[in-house]
């Protein structure tokens, strides 16, 4: 039997690749208008300033945080222990709980601050066990040979539905403030109900079972002695952490812009809508050469564009600026995900997922804390110009201090591992 020609041509993946395209939506959607409702109330309510407001953001990041930080160890466990159909289904059946309330509390004018940080932080305990079993799924439904494409046109689900989510988002919120939210249940309804359509899916595991506190401490272990995959997921995680822009979108929407939620929507999107384009492209022709000095070379990018965006006064450039944001990102997390789903054991896969979900979910929402805090003390000008930087610095330091990332050539799991290891 031959070997399929794309990875669309297998049912299994087709469906994994809706429902990841549908809970990404909703959350996407979800999400941006959760932080600007915050920022909202902060000024609107509380008589909060900008400067005052915006650290209410960072504070956002900060309790979607808390329980990723805590629960990736047990996220990564259960999609590694147990059928990872079932964990990803439960836990978009939590965040879908999660939009239904805030459907209702919008609905009812009742939100204030205290509900908004409650619920983000149920948001953040849904997602943090929804990465590491989605992610490490992917492997196990196409052959080797077709992941790095899997990877690419799972990135173009993700990436089309941060484009749409937020600027579908956006529009609808300001002709019904409560309909996105309720909008974003019923797609997370769905996306749990057809993940589980996918056949069943278990990590497949070599000698007797280890206790589950050994198997957690083991996954931490393992990536913190292959400094290969430390040096990628940590380099995504210090870099991001620093040039991470997004949480402070809400100020140059409503105070520097001045384009509303509508505009927020958009500027949400531009990132994604630059990456899909990217991630297209890498489908059909992915990267094959030289992959680790250009995930390095995209980061740096990455930074310099986020200092350029700060002093951007144009709504039309900042744009154009974002959506280049998002296409250099898009090639650090392509390379960056191939080479961490090749390079680990599929029995490891579903805890070293977890582990770099953890770095990427760091990276976003303890960026926006830190982001929140600097536009506190620099201004939001100030605070993004000091990230951008900051991320131009940590490229430079990890190519350093990680020759194992410029070594990497290829996908090749069996070159791979001899590269990365001369």
């Amino acid at each position: 039997m031959t070997e399929p020609s794309s990875p669309l041509r297998i049912p299994d993946y087709r469906r994994y690749w809706l429902a990841r395209f549908m809970a990404v939506f909703a959350t996407m959607s979800m999400v941006v208008l959760l932080g600007y409702q915050l920022y909202e109330v902060a000024r609107d309510d509380y008589g909060m300033s900008v400067a005052e407001a915006s650290f209410q953001l960072g504070l956002l990041g900060l309790a979607q945080f808390i329980p990723l930080f805590l629960l990736t160890p047990v996220a990564g466990l259960a999609a590694d222990r147990f059928d990872r159909r079932h964990v990803a289904a439960f836990a978009n059946g939590i965040d879908g709980c999660v939009a239904v309330v805030l459907a209702v509390m919008t609905w009812a004018d009742a939100l204030n601050l205290p509900i908004l940080f409650i619920l983000a932080a149920a948001h953040g305990t849904a997602r943090v066990f929804v990465g590491p079993s989605m992610s490490a799924i992917a492997p196990n439904i196409v052959p080797p040979a077709l992941l790095p494409r899997a990877i690419a046109l799972s990135s173009i689900a993700w990436q089309t539905a941060s484009v749409a989510g937020p600027a579908v988002g956006g529009l609808v919120y300001a002709e019904v403030i409560w309909l996105p939210h309720a909008l974003s249940a019923a797609m997370l309804l769905m996306a749990g109900v057809l993940i589980l359509t996918v056949r069943p899916i278990r990590a497949k595991h070599e000698g007797p079972p280890l206790k589950p506190v050994r198997q957690m401490i083991e996954g931490l272990i393992y990536v913190w002695r292959e400094r290969f995959l430390l040096g990628c997921i940590t380099l995504d995680l210090f870099a991001v952490l620093l040039a991470g822009a997004t949480a402070l979108l809400p100020v140059f929407a409503r105070d520097i812009l001045f384009v509303g939620p509508e505009g927020l929507g958009l500027m949400r999107a531009a990132p994604a809508l630059g990456a899909a384009s990217v991630a297209l492209i890498l489908s059909f022709r992915p990267l094959d050469r030289e992959v680790g000095v250009k995930m390095l070379w995209a980061v740096a990018a990455f930074g310099a564009l986020t200092i350029a965006f700060a002093y951007s006064r144009s709504f039309a450039l900042s744009l154009v600026i974002l959506s280049m944001m998002g296409a250099v990102d898009m090639v650090s997390v392509f390379i960056r995900s191939s080479l961490v789903q090749l390079f680990t054991p599929d029995d490891k896969r579903g805890r070293v997922s977890a582990i770099s979900g953890l770095a990427i979910s760091a990276s976003n929402e303890l960026g926006e804390m830190q982001s929140g805090l600097a536009a506190a003390i620099l201004g939001a000008t100030g605070a993004v110009v000091f990230g951008g930087a900051g991320a131009i610095v940590v490229t430079l330091v990890w190519a350093w201090y990680f020759p194992e990332l410029r070594r990497a050539r290829s996908f090749e799991p069996q070159a791979l591992k001899k590269e990365v290891s001369t």
